[in-house]
């Protein structure tokens, strides 16, 4: 049986060094689920693989689309579930790699089934959203599906937007969607290998890694993308605080603490995430030995 070994683990946890490594110890090729390097105007603000390592083993889903297109979660399971299948053929191994969990899970288990959206429930919810914000997506929700909202990440509008519109167009809860049906089959095993760091470790490299980011060039990228500000995936930290930043809102100094501010939180709902999902076992980015030992008696 073909194994899909997956490395996951919150922002700045060391995904991209330990995916290299097993792959080059596997002889094995790396799919992204990382939801926003698939753009290829998206460089330092993702925190991209270098050039270096890309040119260590094949990666795929980096740069693989323009920031100008729209790719659902749902198109990247179709492709990913195609280009597994083609490299089970010349490979026993596959190493899926990211911090992205819903793109983890659309691979691993398969996506949950949700009604078609009409034209006239999109728009209200849009018109919604524009006249009351984010507040207004956050109370809608509340009340159509309490139980969704409690779990939500409340501070993202595309997540809070999706759900209120599909309460809104089928009158039942959100929540009522999920896990509808059992886990998919998949034609491959899965190792699931999580990186965790004690929480103070985790904070202070996420702070070093927005010093990095700033010092690459991060508010120049994010002027350059200013014109697809509403792409869903430039609603997510480093790209909005900037973009705040150059409307005036507050200054440089203080967007970069907001983006370390952000980028922690976001840390927090990841690592709240894997937790609930998925049969992890947990390492230290710094335990090669004991991850390879792990692998070696599962292979």
């Amino acid at each position: 049986m073909k194994k899909l070994i997956v490395v996951g683990g919150a922002t700045a946890t060391g995904k991209t060094a330990l995916a290299i490594q097993l792959a080059q110890w596997l002889k094995a090729e790396i799919l992204s689920a990382d939801s926003r390097q698939f753009y290829r105007e998206m460089t330092i603000g993702t925190a991209k693989p270098s050039s270096a390592e890309l040119a260590l083993v094949p990666h795929h889903f980096i740069d693989s689309h323009s920031i100008a297109e729209n790719y659902s979660v749902g198109a990247y399971e179709k492709d990913a579930l195609r280009l597994l299948e083609k490299l089970f053929q010349d490979h026993d191994y596959v190493i899926l790699a990211g911090g992205s969990g819903l793109y983890i899970r659309a691979v691993c288990e398969g996506l949950d089934t949700f009604p078609d959206i009409s034209e006239a429930t999109k728009k209200w919810v849009e018109e919604g959203e524009r006249t009351g914000g984010l507040t207004w997506l956050q109370e809608t929700l509340q009340q159509s599906d309490p139980q969704h909202f409690s779990q939500v990440d409340q501070q993202n509008p595309a997540r809070l937007r999706r759900a209120v519109e599909v309460s809104l167009e089928t009158g039942k809860p959100y929540s009522s969607f999920l896990k509808q049906t059992e886990k998919v089959a998949r034609p491959f095993e899965i190792d699931y290998l999580l990186l965790d760091l004690p929480r103070q470790d985790l904070y202070e490299r996420i702070d070093l890694r927005v010093d990095q980011m700033i010092h690459s060039g991060l508010a120049e990228e994010a002027r350059n993308l200013l014109p697809f500000r509403n792409h869903p995936a430039l609603k997510t930290v480093g790209y909005e605080e900037y973009f705040n930043y150059f409307d005036g809102k507050f200054s440089q100094i203080e967007a970069i603490a907001k983006i370390k501010q952000h980028s922690r939180n976001y840390a927090k709902r990841q690592i709240t995430w894997f937790n609930k999902h998925g049969n992890w076992t947990k390492f230290l980015p710094t335990e090669w030995d004991k991850i390879k030992a792990f692998l070696s008696g599962r292979l």
